[in-house]
């Protein structure tokens, strides 16, 4: 049944997963659209793929469609958003291309909450006879965590990534080096830093770390994330002052924010409750003693307090990665 999600099957959800692994190729380059997977497929077969590029035109159904010269008669297209129904200087309406394309059927991975859209590319490509099927794909949620985040709340998502011993300490104290987490578990932010189109610490990290906050892995330098500075004070070149917690909205028209830096800067986030997502990358030590600590993140801290749901972990090295998103969040 068209618009219906029992006409779902599994095979539909694998596609559909395949579309959300599209997707995350134009993270964040798309911005300020979201990065959209699509995949035309025929009999088993993958006719054309594609995915939102750079600035956010061409859309990903767009450069697929363009791939088949305009023709997919008789295929599915699996699409991990909603096809848009808005015209654009940058391009026609995606849904009006999908109707005059010759397809069967449309299985889309997220409903799209811009009110633009928001049912009219559905509603267009039904009018055309294209059978159209929602499935609410999780993962197709969490690769548009920040655009679906941006528009319901007119804010970046927010992921908190610390660095923390077993006991919640955030160094790993005096004379004990620098680090807490090995060579592995850095360069795993830095290959998060990449995904994410804003960074902000704290003055205290700021004036005792001086840090860079760029990308430094091979072949993706140029995609280090504007730099902010939580401060009421000026910011030096390079660097954009963010007043307060609650003025994240007013980042232009970022989807995706990382916060970075010391347990001030992360009980400012947390306590407003703008934290969507937590990266913590743990190191196998207990501190003890005094020094900067966030007990409340420990694990069975989060495990207790019923906020918070452990989604994801991953071993780097001697560290673990857990990955926890909130209760209210829009993706579970």
């Amino acid at each position: 049944m068209a618009g219906s999600r029992l006409a779902v099957d599994a095979a539909d959800n694998r596609w559909l997963d395949a579309a959300a692994a599209l997707a995350a190729h134009g993270v964040p380059m798309s911005r300020p659209n979201p990065s959209v997977g699509a995949l035309f497929v025929r009999d088993g077969i993958v006719l054309a793929r594609g995915f939102t590029r750079q600035g956010g035109r061409p859309h990903a159904e767009a450069c697929a469609l363009d791939l088949l010269g305009g023709n997919a008669d008789g295929a599915t297209l699996y699409v991990s958003l909603e096809p848009c129904a808005h015209q654009s200087g940058r391009g026609p309406a995606c849904a009006d291309l999908l109707a005059q394309s010759g397809l069967r059927r449309v299985v889309v991975g997220c409903s799209d909450p811009d009110p633009r859209t928001a049912g009219r590319g559905i509603e267009r490509l039904l009018r055309a006879g294209i059978a159209v099927d929602v499935a609410s794909s999780r993962s197709c949620r969490i690769s548009l965590a920040g655009h679906l985040t941006r528009t319901r709340f007119d804010r970046p998502h927010v992921t908190l990534k610390l660095a923390l011993s077993a006991d919640g300490h955030l160094t790993p104290g005096p004379g004990k080096g620098q680090w807490l987490t090995g060579d592995i578990a850095r360069a795993h932010v830095h290959a998060v830093r990449a995904k994410m189109d804003a960074i902000v610490v704290g003055s205290g990290t700021f004036r005792a770390d001086e840090p860079r906050l760029d990308v430094r892995l091979p072949g993706l330098e140029d995609r280090s994330p504007e730099r902010w500075l939580l401060t009421r004070q000026a910011v030096p070149n390079g660097w954009r002052a963010l007043h307060d917690p609650h003025a994240i909205g007013a980042m232009s028209d970022a989807h995706y924010l990382m916060v970075e830096g010391g347990a001030q800067t992360a009980r400012a986030f947390l306590t407003t409750g703008l934290v969507d997502r937590l990266m913590l990358y743990r190191a196998p030590l207990t501190v003890g003693g005094d020094g900067p600590a966030l007990p409340e993140l420990t694990a069975q801290a989060l495990s207790a307090s019923g906020e918070w749901r452990l989604d994801d972990t991953r071993t780097l090295g001697n560290d673990t990665l857990a990955v926890y998103e909130h209760s209210r969040c829009l993706l579970v």
